[in-house]
């Protein structure tokens, strides 16, 4: 059983910047994959960024060279630093993780990007 407590979002202004946090309850490196999903009003649940544990990671065409997700090992936390936010990047940002062939999710925090 995996727990991932995510926080750090928050209202930002168009061009600005947040970072996302998730904590896992396990060892990191015993996740196959970590990941950031988003969800606006009126849409499907959508991949943002994941990492997988070997290293490599993988992005939405829609965030590439904007957001960047990282891990830190000893503090079993995934982060996504998101940069130059946008109105379209308002949702609900969701942590995920894959282990074995358990899926695990966070609570949800809310990302609010103003114009």
């Amino acid at each position: 059983q995996v727990q991932l407590v995510e926080s750090g979002g928050g209202l930002v202004q168009a061009g600005g910047s947040l970072r996302l946090s998730c904590a896992t309850s396990g060892s990191i490196l015993s996740i196959n994959v970590m990941g950031w999903y988003r969800q606006a009003p009126g849409k499907q649940r959508e991949l943002v960024a994941a990492i997988i544990r070997g290293g490599s990671t993988n992005y939405a065409d829609s965030v590439k060279g904007r957001f960047t997700i990282s891990r830190d090992n000893a503090r079993n936390t995934v982060y996504l630093q998101m940069n130059s936010l946008e109105s379209e990047d308002t949702a609900v940002y969701y942590c995920y993780a894959l282990w074995g062939i358990h899926q695990y999710w966070g609570q949800g925090t809310q990302v609010t990007v103003s114009s």
